[in-house]
């Protein structure tokens, strides 16, 4: 049998992807990627395992010139799927596979924002062309089958989901000292690493801080691009402002976080499978997260974390307040969430996932016509 062959965009090859892609290398994929050479780590990596590299420009929305290149390479390659890891580049995938016996694998990290009415959406991830979309968490594939008007829905299989796997070998570095960031010594930590959006509820984190009682050391770590005016506004009115530490983007955030007592992820809507929660939990960290997309996906309440409502920074308190005075609850949740990522998240699995809906595409006929 012939090995499957795969052309794979990704703008963001995070180690989760790079090493899916090495995966399938090694399983008789013949897997050729497309990312950006800045991406020079990672790129090391895939060429070092034997993963073809293409620099192959495809720069967005209407990108003809772009969308030429790639039905090219397509037709040159004959490639049996076309895997785009990115939304980026979508529109030119799905108009380069037109009329081509290409099985087109589109992927998708968030909840919603995608509307039977809106032309964008069809162009996009409701284009029939697709053959099946990856999702992240089944929070995204359940919004995708209950969207509206039901005549519109795509068919129930084209979603599927596979979780992006990780490996707790790659979190073994030593803890951070989080005095480099300005948070004294002793300090009982509670740590959030995102980029500011209005969707991931940074500021109900900030108000769940000042409702601790004063007396306690509890210091908010925020790790990311967190400049936004209205979290400013947020956190300088806060009685505990000076408990705020935002050090911006760091390369260094996994092991600042390992230093960290407690894990929050408050958002308040579409929230996927956030990297920061997996590899918090990789590390050990404690985790509270809101019901909110993929996050109770990974953490069962009670078991390996605590999940308290959206927008409720009442309920947000009184879950860091009850790791903060259960020190025993804190390690047990931890050790829980370290395990849970070990046995439930690994990468070897969104390999093989990965590998058997391939097959499955491939095997069908081997393609068709569009």
């Amino acid at each position: 049998m012939a090995a499957i062959k795969a052309l794979c965009i990704t703008e963001d090859p995070d180690r989760p992807t790079t090493a899916t892609f090495v995966g399938l290398r090694r399983a008789g994929v013949d897997v050729t990627v497309v990312c950006p050479p800045t991406a020079v780590q990672n790129r090391a990596t895939l060429a070092a395992a034997g993963v073809r590299l293409l620099d192959l420009k495809v720069h967005g929305r209407l990108d003809r010139a772009g969308t030429r290149r790639l039905r090219d390479e397509l037709v040159r390659g004959r490639y049996d799927v076309l895997h785009v890891f990115s939304n980026r580049p979508l529109e030119s995938g799905i108009a380069a596979v037109r009329g081509l016996p290409v099985r087109l694998v589109a992927y998708r990290g968030i909840v919603g924002n995608v509307s039977s009415f809106s032309p964008v959406s069809w162009l996009r991830f409701l284009n029939p062309r697709i053959d099946r979309i990856v999702c992240v968490c089944n929070a995204v594939r359940d919004y995708f089958l209950a969207m509206r008007p039901k005549f519109l829905r795509m068919p129930a299989e084209r979603p599927v989901t596979i979780y992006k796997g990780h490996s707790l070998d790659w979190y073994t570095a030593k803890p951070a000292n989080l005095t480099a960031v300005g948070i004294p010594a002793g300090a009982f930590v509670v740590v959030c690493v995102a980029n500011y959006r209005p969707r991931k509820g940074i500021e109900v984190l900030v108000d769940a801080l000042a409702a601790l009682p004063r007396d306690w050391p509890v210091h908010l770590l925020l790790v990311g691009r967190m400049d936004a005016p209205r979290l400013k506004a947020r956190i300088a009115a806060s009685p505990v402002r000076e408990r705020v530490h935002a050090p911006g983007h760091r390369d260094d955030a996994p092991t600042l976080v390992a230093a960290c007592d407690v894990f929050v992820l408050p958002s308040v809507k579409r929230e996927g499978l956030a990297r920061s929660l997996i590899e918090a939990m990789a590390y050990g960290v404690a985790p509270v997260v809101t019901d909110c997309g993929g996050s109770p996906e990974v953490v069962v309440d009670g078991q390996c974390g605590l999940v308290v409502p959206v927008r409720d920074a009442a309920a947000l308190a009184r879950a860091i307040a009850r790791l903060y005075e259960d020190a025993a609850l804190r390690r047990r949740l931890g050790a829980a969430a370290r395990a849970r990522i070990g046995s439930d998240f690994r990468i070897e699995r969104t390999i093989e996932q990965t590998l058997a809906l391939y097959r499955e595409l491939v095997g069908q006929t081997g393609g068709r016509k569009r």
